[in-house]
């Protein structure tokens, strides 16, 4: 599926977009809040300053994605990978990231008040001071 396509059928109400791929697929500041992108390939997106507030991200592949200052406010995460992602300045409040993959991404200057790390792998992982 194309982007464009992706961005009518979600202008048109459709939220489900299960098992996608937009692998290295520029999203760049793109409201996709409420979103399903479970078991979504995601890897190398671009979703900078993309919005992606109560969106399912579960099981997502998300390995060296761009998230830099993405809004992810209460968006579920757990299961997915986001080995070495840039996840700079993001807020990711209330977040589900259990059992998730987050071995060298990068989190600083991220919000992750009331943000789930159950059981997530950090190894390597930049966490904010």
């Amino acid at each position: 599926m194309q982007i464009d396509e992706l961005k009518q059928k979600y202008a048109a109400n459709e939220r489900d977009f299960s098992g996608i791929d937009l692998g290295g697929a520029d999203l760049t500041g793109v409201d996709l809040s409420g979103i399903n992108l479970t078991k979504a390939n995601l890897s190398k997106a671009m979703l900078t300053e993309a919005n992606l507030s109560e969106a399912n991200l579960r099981e997502a592949n998300l390995i060296g994605a761009n998230l830099d200052r993405a809004n992810m406010t209460a968006a579920n995460l757990s299961g997915a990978n986001l080995n070495s992602a840039d996840v700079r300045e993001a807020n990711l409040t209330g977040a589900d990231l259990s059992e998730s993959n987050l071995s060298w991404a990068i989190f600083r200057g991220s919000n992750l008040t009331d943000t789930n790390l159950t059981g997530a792998d950090l190894d390597g992982t930049k966490l904010p001071d």
